[in-house]
């Protein structure tokens, strides 16, 4: 009944499939296997689409009453037992596969192997609800008050680029020495930083951009290609900068730090499991 009920969700036996990692004909089966038990029709099958018979849509209704009961049994159980149980759909950016947050993900899965988590990489926004998602990691600052969050730390930024570019040009002393630098920038972010002087001078610094890039990888690819400056987080760029590869440049200015957040709906298909996921996170305080 739960996989009638993905079929008609996903509007296809593909869709389903991938819900549940197993076969589109292995979905079909099942159905049919479901269709004979009742003795009538549930689904009308064309080559292009499925839709519900008058039969099929009653007993939809009912089987979504069950799996919605099912669910409030199991956030029951998650409330109350030492061992959470169930599986989560988390979105996370691509550049922080190997962040110490990547690291306490790791953490939460040893330590409670009756849950399940599936993590999509992605330096693009995610739509939560559309696309399924329990719970999202996000970097920035967060304007969206529909949802639930938390602050789970913060990464200094920093203004990069490769050695052998840096000696290219001189040496910058001001904010406004780099505006005739080229530039490698991050899409998802703004091409105007705000810059701080440690006694309080502000500068809002615009680069030339001659490339922009929706990856943090595809980034510092480039800028080890000797293509511009860019601005990533500390943590990013350490080795690289221990190195030599890469140089900091105006160290005595700094940016405003990035903030990392857990956000989630709050009709969580597994609010309790994804509280508790992030209250499990949230322990680490600095990202």
């Amino acid at each position: 009944m739960a996989i009638f009920a993905s079929v008609v969700d996903e509007g296809s036996f593909r869709g389903a499939a991938k819900r549940f990692a197993v076969a589109p004909s292995r979905i079909s089966q099942t159905v049919s296997d479901l269709e004979e038990f009742l003795g009538t029709t549930l689904l009308h099958r064309t080559t292009r689409k499925i839709s519900l018979t008058s039969e099929g849509r009653v007993f939809f209704e009912s089987v979504k009453d069950m799996l919605r009961s099912v669910e409030a049994g199991m956030n029951s159980l998650n409330a109350v037992i030492a061992k959470p149980i169930g599986d989560l759909k988390i979105s996370m950016p691509s550049f922080m596969a190997n962040s110490e947050l990547a690291v306490l993900l790791a953490d939460f899965i040893r330590q409670y192997p009756q849950v399940s988590i599936n993590i999509v990489y992605t330096d693009r926004p995610m739509d939560l609800i559309e696309n399924g998602f329990d719970l999202s990691i996000r970097v920035g600052w967060l304007s969206d008050s529909s949802m639930m969050s938390r602050k789970l730390g913060e990464s200094d930024r920093v203004l990069v680029a490769s050695t052998n570019y840096a000696k290219t040009r001189p040496q910058p002393q001001y904010p406004q020495d780099l505006e005739t630098w080229d530039w490698v920038h991050f899409a998802q972010r703004s091409e105007v930083v705000e810059l701080t002087s440690h006694t309080g001078e502000q500068i809002k610094l615009a680069g030339r951009s001659r490339l922009k890039v929706d990856s943090i990888d595809a980034l510092l690819h480039f800028v080890r290609q000797d293509l511009g400056v860019t601005i990533v987080p500390r943590y990013l760029v350490e080795g690289l900068l221990k190195s030599g590869e890469f140089v900091e440049l105006l160290p005595e200015w700094h940016m405003p730090s990035l903030g990392y957040y857990a956000v989630w709906p709050d009709t969580s298909r597994r609010e309790n499991l994804t509280q508790f996921m992030v209250r499990f996170l949230a322990k680490q305080q600095s990202i």
